[in-house]
């Protein structure tokens, strides 16, 4: 049997940093990383949202380290310098601005690269059967494209985004009742944007919403005609409602209701004047989820904690985004962070209740609703997973738990790998 001291599950934003970072402690043959797609990434390549952040706030960068090293080899790597992020914060509305455009492609190769120059094991197109304690260990079941066989791991740390090997594992979640939409990016071409009669575009639009041909989610974030869509020419701009998407049940009913939307979008545009030379070419290969579970943890981050800027006393790293829930009925639902201030995510957030030898990283890290709508975003769950893989690491180094390592040590192991640390009070 395959035997390793951490196995993380899921190579996204999260999940890479993870394994990286353990890997720099460990050795990388002592660490294995399993993801259910062929390529590292997660949302920043596989769900087409290419352009994470926000690592710059307030004139100063508050998240450094591995992911970030990896977006910036990536423009580095395609020609393209990046943006003076240093000067001072502009309006909190133009927060999207601070996020980097990157090459999805490019990214992932450098993903593999780094990988294989730490020695991880990489499991890609396999999945998650089942956990189950056996002395000091979990030992996991794997399904491979030749079908099951179990590993032996001492720490897990699931950055699967749904909370999938800790639902496995017996660990507390919070379920939501309606979650926040997805959303189906591709790259919609053949038009002119700026010499479509918007006024004409509109009206046909709301003849065809009475008549049942599309929904306003198809065409946008609100619950009217908006041009979203077509500006962006569909990049990360429309609404799949109604989804929870963290189980292969509800993950097919987002893939195939993503799927739809964009078919009747796309019937919809073709009888259109200025589309008659519309193409939609894949962005991405799965509908981008913001939300299904998160775990309940030792510490939660609260909402109030988040726009205030808490430093907490074993805070990991620093997050930036403003609260921004999508809400099927309002639209976007927003809350400003205080000028000057930058959260914190503390060690406890990342440990759930009740399981021995386990963590979490990404947007499941333990949190309520309104922090955790600022709290997905890809540069934080960078961040988490480089901060879970360095305490996972030392748990191992020092035979304990990892709500016990010294925190004066994990910073200096984040540090030495260029994360950037809150100060501790």
């Amino acid at each position: 049997m395959e035997q390793y001291d951490i196995m993380v599950v899921g190579a996204g934003s999260a999940g890479l940093c993870a394994a990286l970072q353990a890997s720099y402690v460990l050795g990388g043959h002592r660490v294995c990383l399993v993801e259910k797609n062929g390529m590292c990434g997660g949302t920043t390549t596989v769900g087409g949202v290419n352009f994470p952040g926000i690592f710059h706030v307030w004139g100063r960068q508050v998240i450094a380290g591995i992911g970030w090293e990896l977006v910036e080899q990536t423009r580095r790597e395609s020609g393209k310098p990046l943006p003076d992020y240093l000067c001072e914060y502009p309006m909190a509305h133009r927060h999207p601005e601070y996020q980097i455009s990157i090459d999805a492609v490019v990214f992932a190769c450098l993903a593999d690269e780094r990988l294989k120059a730490a020695e991880t094991v990489v499991k890609f197109h396999t999945m998650i059967g089942a956990v189950r304690e056996c002395g000091d260990s979990n030992l996991v079941t794997l399904c491979g494209k030749d079908g099951l066989y179990d590993v032996a791991a001492k720490v897990l740390i699931d950055c699967t985004g749904d909370a999938n090997l800790s639902k496995l594992a017996g660990a507390k979640l919070n379920v939501m009742d309606e979650c926040q939409p997805g959303t189906f990016s591709c790259y919609a071409m053949g038009y002119d944007y700026e010499s479509l009669d918007m006024e004409e575009l509109q009206k046909n639009f709301e003849k065809a919403v009475e008549a049942g041909e599309v929904t306003y989610d198809d065409l946008g974030w609100n619950r009217a005609f908006t041009p979203a869509f077509l500006k962006k020419h569909g990049h990360n701009s429309n609404h799949i409602t109604g989804i929870n998407a963290a189980d292969s049940v509800g993950r097919t009913r987002m893939e195939m209701a993503g799927r739809a939307s964009l078919m009747r979008l796309f019937r919809f545009l073709k009888k259109q004047k200025g589309f008659e030379n519309l193409e939609f070419k894949l962005a991405s290969s799965e509908c981008g989820v913001r939300e299904s579970r998160t775990v309940q943890g030792l510490q939660t981050i609260t909402v109030n904690d988040y726009v205030d800027g808490r430093v907490f006393d074993n805070a990991v790293c620093y997050s930036y985004y403003p609260v921004d829930l999508h809400d099927a009925k309002q639209g976007l639902v927003n809350r400003k962070i205080q000028p000057g201030h930058v959260p914190t995510v503390p060690l406890g957030a990342l440990i759930p209740k009740g399981l021995s030898n386990f963590m979490v990283a990404g947007r499941i890290l333990s949190s309520d609703r309104l922090a955790n709508s600022a709290l997905r975003i890809q540069a934080t769950c960078m961040a988490t997973g480089q901060a879970a893989g360095a305490a996972a690491a030392l748990a191992i180094k020092h035979h304990c738990e990892p709500a016990d390592v010294d925190l004066d040590e994990l910073r200096r192991i984040l540090q030495e790998n260029h994360a950037i640390v809150p100060p501790r009070e």
